[in-house]
């Protein structure tokens, strides 16, 4: 569905100091798993501004080269952006160090299939960032804040979560060992963050050196309020 400008451009305003928010929070505690000249790609990386703002953190380690990969190139972004067809990524195995994939699979028709590329991609690391179903009313408010970021820009929604266990499920068929789990973050602005953030938001760093068969037992670190 396609909003009358004034709403859309109304809700987009809105939406900054959410984004700005949810930014800051992304580097801080993606930064600590980042180590001195690592290639990063952001995959389904929009602008490109959680890239840049890694490279620009004074918080993360030197030499980083961070780069993103998008169905649609819009050009002018900060960093390099690969165009990518949905299907195979343009890239060899173990191409990069880490790869990132925040609040995208959930649009995705296929996530299995995404997850196993961005595996195939990465040499030590994957991180993903997504919503889960957890909670009073989850299913409905993912599926407010879901829209509301997303029908400005006109990208739909399948309105298609996870709860916990299927995400733990996920990390287990494709073979990534938590080294740290998040089943809860303070990502917005404290009003904001009671109603849609907290139990609502997921990540991981998963580990793709080590094949784990039985993920409960890996040890990790796990956090219930992201930081």
């Amino acid at each position: 569905m396609t909003l009358p400008r004034p709403f859309s451009s109304l809700m987009s305003a809105m939406h900054k100091p959410i984004y700005n928010a949810r930014l800051r929070e992304l580097v801080r505690v993606i930064t600590p798993h980042l180590q001195q000249d690592d290639r990063i790609l952001d995959v389904g990386c929009g602008v490109g501004t959680l890239g840049k703002a890694l490279l620009d953190d004074d918080r993360s380690p030197p030499g980083l080269v961070a780069e993103g990969l998008e169905r649609v190139v819009r050009g002018g972004e900060p960093i390099t952006v690969h165009a990518y067809d949905g299907g195979t990524m343009p890239f060899e195995d173990k191409s990069y160090d880490v790869v990132m994939v925040a609040d995208v699979l959930h649009h995705e028709p296929e996530p299995d299939g995404l997850i196993a590329e961005c595996c195939r991609v990465a040499r030590r690391m994957v991180i993903i960032k997504d919503h889960q179903i957890r909670g009073i009313l989850a299913q409905q408010r993912v599926s407010f804040m879901d829209w509301a970021a997303n029908a400005p820009y006109g990208v739909p929604c399948l309105f298609r979560y996870n709860t916990p266990d299927e995400w733990t499920a996920t990390l287990v068929r494709h073979g990534l060992s938590a080294i740290e789990r998040h089943d809860a973050m303070r990502l917005y602005p404290p009003f904001v963050n009671t109603l849609f953030g907290g139990k609502l938001q997921f990540m991981v760093f998963g580990s793709v050196s080590e094949v784990s068969a039985k993920l409960p037992d890996e040890p990790c670190v796990s956090s219930e309020v992201g930081s």
